[in-house]
């Protein structure tokens, strides 16, 4: 066995309703302006050709139910509620017709985002990195294989702050759907198993504080919850 210079960082793995084994997590991808009318609140034009991604490090998952600390770096920290797809079958230039063989569950994510540092990266057209990837950016309910929920193209997607609700809309609203962006992605990387995919924000995002408590739900999927804690 070789000898490493300090201890390796554990594996980032996330539940599976019903099963006993953790999903362990490869990559995280993200899809940005997945839905027109959430596009059109962040002043921006839809592109209905072809799908955009960036990423988070898997080091940022943190599971549903857990209280994080107010992100440094930043006044303006936002929710987006999101579907996410699990990956449990890799595969390369994956045809659209049999993406959704490639798919091990579905799940609830957040997709917190330091709005204010996102926002001046793309004015200045850098990379989204501060805004997006940083420790606590990528929350996730349990996994819930297709066999219990199917594979959702349509259904209620929703999240509210303190009990009052900020989005709410449906699956059949994503510009791009799951096979599509299964087979889309796919064309630039070679998918593996423990990859995820956050397949975009409905309307309705805006900033929390600390104390506030975030709950979301997915028709068909479950429920995510996140308590936001003071600033370390």
């Amino acid at each position: 066995m070789s000898d490493y210079l300090f201890p390796p960082f554990p594996v980032a793995a996330v539940p599976v309703r019903g099963e006993a084994a953790l999903f362990p997590l490869r990559r995280i991808f993200c899809v940005g302006r997945n839905y027109e009318a959430h596009a059109k609140e962040m002043g921006v034009a839809v592109d209905r050709e072809a799908p955009f991604y960036f990423m988070k490090d898997a080091s940022a998952y943190v599971s549903s139910g857990a209280t994080i600390p107010y992100p440094p770096g930043t006044t303006n920290f936002h929710y987006e509620m999101e579907l996410v797809v699990a990956i449990g079958q890799g595969g390369f230039r994956i045809p659209q017709a049999a993406a959704l063989n490639h798919v091990y569950g579905y799940a609830c994510g957040m997709d917190m985002t330091r709005r204010d540092l996102q926002i001046q990266a793309r004015d200045k057209q850098r990379p989204w990195d501060l805004g997006k990837n940083f420790e606590n950016a990528a929350v996730l309910s349990a996994i819930v294989p297709p066999s219990q929920c199917g594979h959702p193209a349509a259904g209620k997607i929703e999240l509210s702050v303190n009990g009052t609700v900020k989005q709410s809309s449906d699956l059949s609203l994503l510009i791009h759907s799951v096979p599509v962006l299964i087979a889309h992605l796919s064309n630039f990387y070679h998918l593996q198993a423990g990859d995820l995919i956050y397949t975009g924000t409905p309307e309705g995002v805006g900033p929390v504080l600390a104390g506030d408590q975030i709950s979301g739900s997915i028709e068909g999927i479950g429920s995510i919850a996140l308590t936001l804690g003071p600033a370390e």
